[in-house]
């Protein structure tokens, strides 16, 4: 127990491949007895767990990071153009996801067992794109809380947030504080939740592989191989590409000065946790001033998720392609606008993504039970994905803090390197 989580959790997936072979051996390929049902249901309690935290996590999350950026005067030039920055950046990551998912089509195919039989026919489609904005505004946000209509808590929790920036100080200030603490318990509670995936994480392969066999992890390298490709893409190529864009700067200049940040992040597999790493990389290596970075990149440390709204995208397009469902453009229209305002309540912990993919899949009207097994076995290989998740997380927020910086018309970046680039006098 005094391992780090990725190796409990690794160490969990190896037994639990071991165990269900030879439950697969014993039982043929169909396990049961009570040995088999109790090992099982550690996964079952582990997803309902995960479950259980999505909606207060959300609310408290998203309600705290919005209403943190001050009051209502604080929304103006700086907030408009660092809100404006992350859409687009989240957007891209989110097209991304679709496409390669798309183009490889890790779920096709894939021998995966699903909690419940499935039937596309009863899934619930939205009837337009009108329709699905309608949707997102909760006729009552306490029914939408309790039945679990993600868009509508999203929604009332983006404008609850705003509502606080506009009210009085003396109030303000106490439902910042209340929303914090609230964030802060949930905080907790998932990381307690997250701690305990080792044991969810056997309990989920044995019962995959007595059922399904090893074959189950040519299938996942296929899936890990599709997220990694368009994780690179967006940090290779996009980011690079929007940041020279919008600064006329060499990207390899910002490569090198977020080089810690960008190693704390992938070690830690924490936004909050890198967060001081970042700002420190942002203000000294960078050159931009505390300002922007202040206001920036605390924020996109909550808000802004590119990673994590590209695996959310990425990640049900594998779901349904393994549940063998098409889908048509009003429900991959809802997985963009649904990744997009989720990725905002993404907490920057560790295997938060995992958490907030049950919205997505919600969203477009697949049930826990049917897409618990299949996400509670993508959880047993989330570790590396986390890793390359958040580098790209942190990294998007330091390129808004430069992108903002510029248009502020801040002129002093990576002093360091243009000194150390100048010629020596002889």
């Amino acid at each position: 127990m005094k391992l780090q989580l990725h190796w409990q959790i690794l160490i969990a997936m190896v037994l639990g491949v071991a165990v269900g072979v030879v439950f697969q051996v014993i039982y043929d390929g169909e396990p049961s007895g009570w040995l088999f049902a109790l090992i099982a249901s550690l996964g079952t309690i582990f997803i309902n767990l995960l479950r259980m935290v999505i909606v207060p996590l959300i609310v408290s999350s998203i309600v705290s990071g919005v209403a943190s950026v001050g009051d209502g005067k604080s929304i103006g030039r700086l907030g408009l153009k660092t809100f404006s920055y992350y859409f687009v950046s989240s957007l891209l990551a989110i097209l991304i996801g679709i496409f390669v998912t798309n183009l490889i089509k890790p779920g096709v195919g894939a021998n995966i067992p699903v909690g419940e039989s499935f039937d596309p026919s009863t899934v619930v489609t939205p009837r337009s794109p009108g329709q699905i904005l309608i949707d997102m505004i909760p006729l009552n946000p306490i029914e939408a809380m309790s039945s679990g209509h993600m868009l509508g808590i999203i929604f009332f929790s983006i404008f609850l947030g705003f509502a606080i920036t506009r009210t009085a100080e003396r109030n303000r200030e106490t439902l910042r504080q209340f929303f914090d603490a609230l964030f802060d318990a949930m905080m907790k509670i998932t990381n307690v939740v997250i701690s305990v995936a080792p044991f969810g994480v056997f309990g989920l392969i044995v019962a995959t592989v007595a059922s399904a066999g090893v074959s189950l992890f040519i299938t996942l390298s296929l899936y890990i191989g599709t997220i990694l490709t368009g994780f690179l893409i967006h940090l290779l190529i996009v980011l690079p590409l929007l940041f020279y864009v919008t600064t006329r700067i060499n990207p390899i200049y910002h490569f090198r000065a977020m080089s810690a940040a960008m190693v704390t992040a992938f070690s830690t597999c924490s936004s909050n946790a890198t967060l001081p790493v970042t700002m420190s990389d942002v203000e000294n290596k960078a050159g931009v001033s505390n300002t922007i970075s202040s206001f920036v990149l605390p924020m996109g440390a909550t808000v802004n998720m590119n990673g994590t709204a590209l695996y959310e995208c990425a990640g049900v397009i594998f779901i349904s392609q393994v549940l063998g469902m098409q889908l048509d453009f009003s429900q991959q229209f809802l997985i963009v606008l649904t990744a997009l305002l989720s990725a905002v309540g993404a907490a920057g912990i560790p295997a938060a993504g995992v958490v907030v993919i049950f919205i997505v899949t919600q969203a477009i009207g697949f049930t826990d039970a049917q897409v618990g097994l299949i996400i509670g076995t993508m959880l047993a290989v989330d570790r590396p994905i986390d890793m390359f998740r958040t580098t790209i997380n942190i990294f998007s927020d330091s390129v808004g803090a430069v992108i903002v910086a510029k248009s502020e018309g801040e002129t002093n970046f990576y002093p360091g390197m243009r000194r150390a680039e100048e010629p020596q006098a002889a």
